[in-house]
């Protein structure tokens, strides 16, 4: 079995920075997303219906391209999956603590 989280970005928000706990695909559902992999050169813009493989141990900035962008992770279940981390992690971290716990987890 595998679990699938959805996620929806708007153009314009900082990009989520992401480290992998675990081997994950990611899949563009609608709209174009921006990549890059630390320690990869590169820059990657994915289309919907691309998808990107992720490495465990693996740190990953996504943000929406010039529209808003759907994207789906899809990993093994019982696994911790991501950590979303927002290039501004303290203005995160003090909107998460206000969430429930149970929601910090995703």
């Amino acid at each position: 079995m595998r679990e699938i989280r959805t996620f929806e970005l708007d153009h314009g928000e900082p990009a989520a920075a992401w480290r992998v706990t675990q081997a994950l695909t990611l899949q563009v559902m609608a709209g174009e997303v921006w990549l890059t992999v630390q320690g990869d050169l590169r820059d990657y813009w994915l289309s919907a219906g691309e998808t990107f493989d992720l490495k465990r141990g693996e740190q990953a900035w996504v943000s929406a391209g010039p529209g808003s962008a759907r994207l789906a992770l899809a990993f093994a279940s019982g696994s911790e999956g991501v950590q979303i981390r927002p290039a501004a992690t303290r203005a995160w971290q003090s909107v998460r603590s206000l969430m429930p716990r149970w929601l910090q987890t995703i």
